[in-house]
Protein backbone atom coordinates (compact mmCIF):
# COMPACT_ATOMS: atom_id res chain seq x y z
CA UNK A 1 0.00 0.00 0.00
CA UNK A 2 1.35 3.28 -0.97
CA UNK A 3 1.50 5.71 1.85
CA UNK A 4 -0.18 8.85 1.75
CA UNK A 5 0.79 12.08 0.74
CA UNK A 6 0.32 14.34 4.05
CA UNK A 7 2.81 11.31 5.49
CA UNK A 8 5.20 11.27 3.14
CA UNK A 9 5.98 14.86 3.55
CA UNK A 10 5.59 14.89 7.04
CA UNK A 11 7.29 11.56 7.91
CA UNK A 12 10.81 13.37 8.60
CA UNK A 13 9.30 16.03 10.98
CA UNK A 14 7.40 13.38 12.75
CA UNK A 15 10.51 11.22 13.05
CA UNK A 16 12.13 14.23 14.50
CA UNK A 17 9.32 15.30 16.85
CA UNK A 18 9.38 11.32 17.87
CA UNK A 19 13.25 11.51 18.77
CA UNK A 20 12.79 14.98 20.74
CA UNK A 21 10.36 13.34 23.00
CA UNK A 22 12.51 10.61 23.64
CA UNK A 23 15.65 12.55 24.40
CA UNK A 24 12.75 14.67 26.22
CA UNK A 25 11.68 12.21 28.46
CA UNK A 26 15.10 10.82 29.28
CA UNK A 27 15.97 14.19 30.38
CA UNK A 28 13.12 13.78 33.16
CA UNK A 29 14.41 10.69 34.49
CA UNK A 30 17.42 11.90 34.92
CA UNK A 31 16.37 14.66 37.21
CA UNK A 32 14.12 11.84 39.01
CA UNK A 33 16.70 10.10 39.91
CA UNK A 34 19.32 13.02 40.72
CA UNK A 35 16.02 14.06 43.05
CA UNK A 36 16.11 11.02 44.51
CA UNK A 37 19.73 10.89 45.28
CA UNK A 38 19.70 13.65 46.74
CA UNK A 39 16.64 12.77 49.00
CA UNK A 40 19.20 9.79 49.76
CA UNK A 41 21.98 12.27 50.60
CA UNK A 42 19.98 14.50 53.00
CA UNK A 43 18.36 12.13 54.62
CA UNK A 44 19.68 10.45 57.95
CA UNK A 45 16.82 8.03 58.65
CA UNK A 46 15.78 4.80 57.06
CA UNK A 47 14.19 6.57 54.35
CA UNK A 48 18.29 7.51 52.68
CA UNK A 49 18.45 3.75 52.28
CA UNK A 50 14.52 3.52 50.52
CA UNK A 51 15.76 6.65 48.29
CA UNK A 52 18.88 4.80 47.20
CA UNK A 53 17.11 1.49 46.13
CA UNK A 54 14.49 3.64 44.43
CA UNK A 55 17.23 4.80 42.36
CA UNK A 56 18.92 1.87 41.72
CA UNK A 57 15.68 -0.05 40.99
CA UNK A 58 13.73 2.17 39.00
CA UNK A 59 17.08 2.95 36.31
CA UNK A 60 16.32 0.09 34.17
CA UNK A 61 12.21 0.20 34.08
CA UNK A 62 11.87 3.32 33.27
CA UNK A 63 14.25 3.12 30.08
CA UNK A 64 11.68 0.68 29.23
CA UNK A 65 8.95 2.76 30.03
CA UNK A 66 10.30 5.37 27.76
CA UNK A 67 10.94 2.91 24.81
CA UNK A 68 7.18 1.73 25.43
CA UNK A 69 6.18 5.69 25.24
CA UNK A 70 7.96 5.90 21.89
CA UNK A 71 6.56 2.77 20.60
CA UNK A 72 2.64 4.14 21.47
CA UNK A 73 3.48 7.57 19.75
CA UNK A 74 4.64 5.76 16.61
CA UNK A 75 1.42 3.31 17.11
CA UNK A 76 -0.47 7.07 16.84
CA UNK A 77 1.72 8.22 13.47
CA UNK A 78 0.88 4.75 11.59
CA UNK A 79 -3.13 5.30 12.57
CA UNK A 80 -3.14 8.97 11.83
CA UNK A 81 -1.24 7.70 8.65
CA UNK A 82 -4.18 5.79 7.40
CA UNK A 83 -2.38 2.44 8.19
CA UNK A 84 -4.59 1.43 10.68
CA UNK A 85 -5.68 -1.39 8.32
CA UNK A 86 -2.85 -3.44 8.58
CA UNK A 87 -1.28 -5.44 11.79
CA UNK A 88 1.08 -2.69 12.64
CA UNK A 89 -0.94 -1.30 15.48
CA UNK A 90 -1.73 -4.11 16.46
CA UNK A 91 1.85 -6.05 17.38
CA UNK A 92 2.54 -2.68 18.65
CA UNK A 93 -0.64 -2.77 21.18
CA UNK A 94 0.91 -6.58 22.33
CA UNK A 95 4.46 -4.95 21.97
CA UNK A 96 3.01 -2.35 24.56
CA UNK A 97 1.43 -4.49 27.38
CA UNK A 98 4.52 -7.24 27.38
CA UNK A 99 6.68 -3.99 27.66
CA UNK A 100 4.59 -2.89 30.57
CA UNK A 101 4.57 -6.62 32.15
CA UNK A 102 8.44 -6.83 31.81
CA UNK A 103 8.72 -3.25 33.18
CA UNK A 104 6.97 -4.12 36.40
CA UNK A 105 9.15 -7.49 36.49
CA UNK A 106 12.51 -5.41 36.28
CA UNK A 107 11.35 -2.75 39.20
CA UNK A 108 10.11 -5.60 41.71
CA UNK A 109 13.20 -8.35 40.96
CA UNK A 110 15.91 -5.16 41.14
CA UNK A 111 13.80 -3.62 44.22
CA UNK A 112 13.60 -6.81 45.92
CA UNK A 113 17.89 -7.40 45.41
CA UNK A 114 18.95 -4.09 46.15
CA UNK A 115 16.73 -4.29 49.46
CA UNK A 116 18.44 -7.69 50.56
CA UNK A 117 21.90 -5.81 49.70
CA UNK A 118 21.11 -2.92 51.66
CA UNK A 119 20.06 -4.09 54.51
CA UNK A 120 22.07 -7.72 54.08
CA UNK A 121 24.38 -6.08 57.27
CA UNK A 122 21.78 -4.92 59.42
CA UNK A 123 20.18 -8.43 60.17
CA UNK A 124 21.31 -11.95 60.27
CA UNK A 125 18.61 -13.10 58.80
CA UNK A 126 19.20 -11.09 55.20
CA UNK A 127 22.44 -11.66 55.33
CA UNK A 128 21.94 -15.63 55.66
CA UNK A 129 19.34 -15.89 53.11
CA UNK A 130 20.30 -13.33 50.21
CA UNK A 131 21.62 -15.48 48.09
CA UNK A 132 18.96 -17.78 48.19
CA UNK A 133 15.94 -16.10 48.85
CA UNK A 134 16.94 -13.39 45.71
CA UNK A 135 17.62 -16.47 42.90
CA UNK A 136 14.04 -17.62 44.41
CA UNK A 137 12.51 -14.75 43.57
CA UNK A 138 14.32 -14.37 40.01
CA UNK A 139 12.79 -17.38 39.41
CA UNK A 140 9.44 -16.89 40.24
CA UNK A 141 8.70 -13.83 39.36
CA UNK A 142 10.47 -14.76 35.60
CA UNK A 143 8.11 -17.65 35.28
CA UNK A 144 4.79 -14.77 36.11
CA UNK A 145 6.14 -12.54 33.45
CA UNK A 146 6.01 -15.42 30.43
CA UNK A 147 2.93 -16.65 31.88
CA UNK A 148 1.05 -13.30 31.88
CA UNK A 149 2.47 -12.25 28.85
CA UNK A 150 1.51 -15.61 26.99
CA UNK A 151 -2.07 -15.06 28.46
CA UNK A 152 -2.58 -11.00 27.22
CA UNK A 153 -1.18 -12.87 24.01
CA UNK A 154 -4.26 -15.04 23.86
CA UNK A 155 -2.37 -17.85 24.40
CA UNK A 156 -3.95 -20.32 27.00
CA UNK A 157 -1.83 -20.86 29.88
CA UNK A 158 -3.75 -24.05 31.16
CA UNK A 159 -2.09 -26.62 29.42
CA UNK A 160 1.20 -24.78 30.02
CA UNK A 161 0.44 -25.11 34.04
CA UNK A 162 -0.29 -28.87 33.24
CA UNK A 163 2.88 -29.60 31.32
CA UNK A 164 4.56 -27.76 33.71
CA UNK A 165 3.67 -30.12 36.88
CA UNK A 166 4.56 -33.31 34.64
CA UNK A 167 7.96 -31.59 33.56
CA UNK A 168 8.66 -30.44 37.07
CA UNK A 169 8.32 -34.39 38.43
CA UNK A 170 10.54 -35.24 35.51
CA UNK A 171 12.76 -32.62 36.26
CA UNK A 172 13.00 -33.28 40.48
CA UNK A 173 13.99 -36.58 39.56
CA UNK A 174 16.70 -35.70 37.15
CA UNK A 175 18.29 -33.09 39.38
CA UNK A 176 18.01 -34.93 42.29
CA UNK A 177 21.77 -34.10 43.92
CA UNK A 178 20.82 -30.36 42.60
CA UNK A 179 17.08 -30.16 44.63
CA UNK A 180 18.75 -31.69 47.91
CA UNK A 181 21.74 -29.36 47.67
CA UNK A 182 19.15 -26.14 47.57
CA UNK A 183 16.73 -27.72 50.27
CA UNK A 184 19.94 -28.44 52.57
CA UNK A 185 20.90 -24.46 51.82
CA UNK A 186 17.57 -23.53 52.56
CA UNK A 187 17.81 -25.90 56.46
CA UNK A 188 21.04 -24.06 56.67
CA UNK A 189 19.71 -21.11 56.39
CA UNK A 190 16.57 -21.47 59.15
CA UNK A 191 18.60 -24.10 61.41
CA UNK A 192 21.32 -21.31 61.39
CA UNK A 193 24.40 -23.81 62.66
CA UNK A 194 26.65 -21.37 60.56
CA UNK A 195 26.19 -17.91 59.38
CA UNK A 196 27.68 -15.63 57.06
CA UNK A 197 31.44 -14.47 58.74
CA UNK A 198 31.57 -17.15 61.57
CA UNK A 199 34.71 -19.18 61.30
CA UNK A 200 34.06 -22.96 61.23
CA UNK A 201 36.45 -26.46 60.34
CA UNK A 202 35.08 -29.03 58.92
CA UNK A 203 34.96 -32.77 59.92
CA UNK A 204 37.62 -32.60 57.15
CA UNK A 205 40.11 -30.42 58.94
CA UNK A 206 39.20 -27.36 56.53
CA UNK A 207 39.40 -23.98 58.48
CA UNK A 208 37.89 -20.62 57.06
CA UNK A 209 35.53 -17.98 57.34
CA UNK A 210 31.78 -18.56 55.95
CA UNK A 211 31.94 -16.00 52.75
CA UNK A 212 28.32 -17.21 50.85
CA UNK A 213 25.50 -19.64 51.25
CA UNK A 214 24.12 -20.39 47.82
CA UNK A 215 21.31 -22.19 46.83
CA UNK A 216 23.36 -24.80 45.99
CA UNK A 217 27.00 -24.79 47.76
CA UNK A 218 28.44 -22.92 50.52
CA UNK A 219 31.98 -21.17 50.22
CA UNK A 220 34.20 -21.00 53.15
CA UNK A 221 37.83 -18.71 52.66
CA UNK A 222 40.80 -20.26 54.47
CA UNK A 223 43.03 -18.21 56.11
CA UNK A 224 45.67 -18.71 52.99
CA UNK A 225 43.22 -17.01 50.98
CA UNK A 226 41.97 -19.86 49.32
CA UNK A 227 38.33 -21.14 48.71
CA UNK A 228 36.38 -24.31 49.79
CA UNK A 229 32.94 -24.75 47.73
CA UNK A 230 31.39 -27.04 50.03
CA UNK A 231 28.10 -28.67 47.76
CA UNK A 232 24.98 -28.09 50.92
CA UNK A 233 23.86 -31.65 51.33
CA UNK A 234 27.28 -32.72 52.27
CA UNK A 235 27.88 -30.11 54.67
CA UNK A 236 24.62 -30.75 56.50
CA UNK A 237 25.27 -33.69 57.09
CA UNK A 238 28.70 -33.60 58.04
CA UNK A 239 29.86 -32.98 61.85
CA UNK A 240 31.37 -29.02 62.25
CA UNK A 241 32.88 -26.86 64.74
CA UNK A 242 31.85 -23.02 64.25
CA UNK A 243 34.19 -20.96 66.90
CA UNK A 244 31.62 -18.36 66.61
CA UNK A 245 28.78 -19.78 68.13
CA UNK A 246 27.76 -19.33 70.74
CA UNK A 247 29.37 -16.07 70.92
CA UNK A 248 32.84 -15.03 69.52
CA UNK A 249 35.10 -14.89 72.74
CA UNK A 250 37.58 -17.97 73.29
CA UNK A 251 39.73 -19.09 76.27
CA UNK A 252 43.35 -19.65 74.82
CA UNK A 253 45.20 -22.12 77.01
CA UNK A 254 49.11 -21.50 77.21
CA UNK A 255 51.00 -25.14 78.36
CA UNK A 256 54.68 -24.27 79.78
CA UNK A 257 56.76 -26.58 82.05
CA UNK A 258 59.18 -25.55 84.98
CA UNK A 259 61.80 -27.24 86.89
CA UNK A 260 61.21 -29.28 89.70
CA UNK A 261 62.82 -26.91 92.23
CA UNK A 262 60.88 -23.63 90.96
CA UNK A 263 58.33 -22.38 93.87
CA UNK A 264 55.29 -22.98 91.96
CA UNK A 265 53.30 -20.15 94.43
CA UNK A 266 55.95 -17.84 92.93
CA UNK A 267 55.34 -19.24 89.61
CA UNK A 268 51.57 -18.86 89.44
CA UNK A 269 52.02 -15.38 90.57
CA UNK A 270 54.07 -14.22 87.83
CA UNK A 271 51.84 -16.24 85.35
CA UNK A 272 48.57 -14.88 86.45
CA UNK A 273 50.32 -10.87 86.18
CA UNK A 274 51.40 -11.57 83.12
CA UNK A 275 48.55 -12.90 81.87
CA UNK A 276 46.54 -10.30 83.07
CA UNK A 277 48.65 -7.27 81.45
CA UNK A 278 48.46 -8.68 78.09
CA UNK A 279 44.85 -9.22 78.29
CA UNK A 280 44.49 -5.26 78.97
CA UNK A 281 47.29 -4.24 76.67
CA UNK A 282 46.40 -6.16 73.95
CA UNK A 283 44.20 -5.16 71.08
CA UNK A 284 42.72 -9.13 71.08
CA UNK A 285 42.69 -9.47 74.88
CA UNK A 286 39.29 -9.33 76.73
CA UNK A 287 40.48 -7.12 79.72
CA UNK A 288 37.49 -8.76 81.97
CA UNK A 289 38.61 -11.64 81.95
CA UNK A 290 40.29 -13.47 84.98
CA UNK A 291 43.18 -15.88 83.88
CA UNK A 292 43.79 -18.72 86.40
CA UNK A 293 47.18 -20.99 86.41
CA UNK A 294 46.12 -25.43 86.45
CA UNK A 295 49.54 -27.50 87.60
CA UNK A 296 48.60 -30.43 86.30
CA UNK A 297 51.63 -33.09 85.64
CA UNK A 298 54.69 -34.15 86.80
CA UNK A 299 56.44 -34.29 83.70
CA UNK A 300 60.32 -36.36 82.81
CA UNK A 301 61.82 -33.08 83.66
CA UNK A 302 59.61 -30.52 84.70
CA UNK A 303 56.23 -29.62 86.14
CA UNK A 304 53.73 -28.74 83.57
CA UNK A 305 51.10 -25.97 84.06
CA UNK A 306 48.49 -24.56 81.58
CA UNK A 307 47.52 -20.60 81.59
CA UNK A 308 44.28 -20.02 80.58
CA UNK A 309 43.54 -16.67 78.67
CA UNK A 310 41.25 -15.28 76.57
CA UNK A 311 40.75 -13.50 73.25
CA UNK A 312 38.04 -12.00 71.24
CA UNK A 313 37.79 -14.42 68.82
CA UNK A 314 39.44 -17.60 67.17
CA UNK A 315 42.09 -16.44 64.58
CA UNK A 316 43.34 -13.63 67.31
CA UNK A 317 44.41 -16.82 69.48
CA UNK A 318 47.66 -16.93 67.84
CA UNK A 319 48.37 -13.11 68.30
CA UNK A 320 47.82 -13.20 71.78
CA UNK A 321 49.55 -16.35 73.15
CA UNK A 322 52.94 -15.45 71.10
CA UNK A 323 52.52 -11.89 72.80
CA UNK A 324 51.87 -14.05 76.32
CA UNK A 325 54.79 -16.49 75.68
CA UNK A 326 57.65 -13.75 74.83
CA UNK A 327 56.33 -11.85 77.70
CA UNK A 328 56.32 -14.64 80.24
CA UNK A 329 59.92 -15.89 79.10
CA UNK A 330 60.92 -12.49 79.70
CA UNK A 331 59.85 -12.32 83.69
CA UNK A 332 60.70 -15.65 84.10
CA UNK A 333 64.47 -14.67 83.31
CA UNK A 334 63.96 -11.62 85.68
CA UNK A 335 62.72 -13.93 88.54
CA UNK A 336 65.14 -16.88 87.99
CA UNK A 337 62.53 -19.14 87.12
CA UNK A 338 63.76 -21.79 84.80
CA UNK A 339 61.89 -23.36 82.29
CA UNK A 340 63.72 -26.78 81.79
CA UNK A 341 64.92 -28.99 78.64
CA UNK A 342 63.88 -31.73 78.31
CA UNK A 343 66.25 -34.17 80.41
CA UNK A 344 66.26 -37.84 81.32
CA UNK A 345 68.96 -39.22 84.23
CA UNK A 346 69.08 -42.68 85.46
CA UNK A 347 69.80 -42.73 89.03
CA UNK A 348 71.26 -45.73 89.64
CA UNK A 349 72.13 -45.61 93.49
CA UNK A 350 68.08 -44.97 93.97
CA UNK A 351 67.55 -47.51 91.65
CA UNK A 352 70.42 -49.60 93.36
CA UNK A 353 71.52 -51.04 90.60
CA UNK A 354 74.84 -52.30 90.34
CA UNK A 355 77.43 -51.79 87.22
CA UNK A 356 79.36 -55.14 86.68
CA UNK A 357 83.49 -54.41 86.61
CA UNK A 358 84.77 -54.82 83.18
CA UNK A 359 88.10 -56.25 82.79
CA UNK A 360 90.55 -54.24 81.53
CA UNK A 361 92.35 -57.21 79.54
CA UNK A 362 90.58 -60.26 77.95
CA UNK A 363 91.15 -63.71 79.63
Amino acid sequence: MELPAWFQQQEFYTFCALIAVVLLLFGVKRIILVRLKEKARSETSSMSSIYRVLVLSLNAPLTVVILLIFLLLARNVFTWSGLHEQRVPVFLDGVVEAGVIIALFLFAERFFTYSLKRYREQSTLVKNTSAIAGGALRAVLATLTVLIILSNMGVSITPIIASLGITSLAVALALQPTLENFFSGIQLVMDKPIRIGDYIELDSGEQGFVEKIGWRSTWIRMLPNNIVIMPNSKLSNSKLINYYYPERELSVPVEVGVHYSSDLELVEKVCIEVAERILKEHEYGVDTYQPFVLFHTFDNSSINLTIMLRTKEYFNRFFIKSAFIKSLKKRFDEEGIVIPFPITAINTEQEGVKVPHQSATPE
